[in-house]
Formats: C-alpha cells, structure tokens, sequence
C-alpha cells in the first residue's frame, strides 16, 4: 500500500489497516510454515507494510497531540 493512500486515512481508518495487514502477514507466515508459499518476498513486502502503517499512525497522533 502506498503512503498516499495510508496519509489520507484517519487514526480509526489506520488503526483497522493495521489488524488487516497483520492477519494477512499471520496468513503468510501459515504458508510458509506449511510450505504452501511461493513467493516468500510477499512476506518482506507485507511486514514493511505494517512497518508503514503504524509510522504514520504515530505520525499523525504526534500530529494531533502538539495541535492542543
């Protein structure tokens, strides 16, 4: 997912990102652990993806706890 995309999101909206990006990355280290996975860049990909996410969440609530 693109930061553009994430930015335009609020904290709720990032917050349900989030778990949904860390059920997918859970479901791909089932795949792996099965050896059902075949691409194992996917989980390199998704797990910076969280990364990502929880970046600009903390962003965005640094963002509004110096606003008040």
């Amino acid at each position: 997912m693109k930061t553009t995309e994430l930015r335009q999101k609020d904290v709720a909206g990032l917050k349900t990102e989030i778990k949904d990006l860390q059920k997918a990355h859970f479901g791909l280290r089932m795949q792996k652990a099965t050896q059902q996975l075949n691409n194992t860049d996917a989980l390199r990909l998704a797990r910076r993806d969280v990364a990502r996410a929880k970046t600009i969440l903390v962003e965005k609530l640094a963002a509004a706890e110096s606003a008040k």
